[in-house]
């Protein structure tokens, strides 16, 4: 399977050569907002919750202070949990300028809890990085394979040689609707006696409003 890199459609371009002014890229890559932060989880990170400090403000990109570097080898698993349905369009990795810096992104769509175990399967895109230390290289993703994401893994696979891999900031460009309110119908089956001592099952239907 051929990962190769290319500026361009299936590649990267710099977010500098985008349309929009940079005063307004910081909107742009606003899904960090549309995270479920609290279930976020990042597999193999060195220090406990700090996967999360590197889905942040595209303006606070290069703070150096939020990062997170693998524990056991180089490899990182960003479970990562929206509030609603997203539609993503781009990703932007920075890391460090050493081989420390993520080499190899593999991404994967609602596979919630998702394992190294699983990361045997087919990616759903896969994508050979450069290095970025300025937080300024896209990665287009597959439209039509991402047009209704509520859950997205993010696999960093290999670095460029080092132990271990330290990213400093991912950022997220795409579109976010709210979950759609649908009505849930649940029986709750309840078991009473006759006086002929037949068991008659009763169904009492509740309605319930999942947002």
């Amino acid at each position: 399977m051929s990962h190769g890199h290319s500026h361009g459609g299936g590649g990267c371009r710099c977010a500098a050569e985008r349309e929009e002014p940079p005063e307004q890229r910081g909107v742009a890559y606003g899904l960090y907002l549309r995270i479920d932060l609290e279930r976020l989880q990042c597999l193999n990170e060195s220090r406990e919750g700090s996967g999360r400090g590197v889905f942040k403000p595209w303006e606070e990109r290069t703070d150096r202070s939020k990062f997170v570097e693998s524990d056991a080898d180089e490899e990182l698993l960003f479970n990562i949990p929206f509030t609603g349905n997203v539609k993503l369009k781009g990703i932007i990795i920075m890391g460090e300028d050493d081989d420390s810096h993520p080499s190899e992104m593999r991404l994967y769509k609602n596979i919630p809890q998702m394992s190294f175990d699983d990361t045997d399967r087919e990616p759903d895109q896969t994508f050979s990085l450069n290095r970025d230390l300025t937080g300024e290289l896209e990665y287009a993703t597959k439209i039509s394979r991402f047009s209704n994401v509520y859950h997205l893994s993010i696999h960093i696979s290999k670095n460029f040689g080092a132990d271990t891999t330290k990213v400093f900031y991912i950022g997220l460009r795409g579109e976010w609707t709210e979950f759609r309110r649908h009505e849930v119908t649940i029986c709750n089956y309840e078991a009473s006696a006759n006086p002929a001592d037949h068991r008659v099952h009763q169904v009492t239907p509740q309605t319930h409003f999942i947002s």
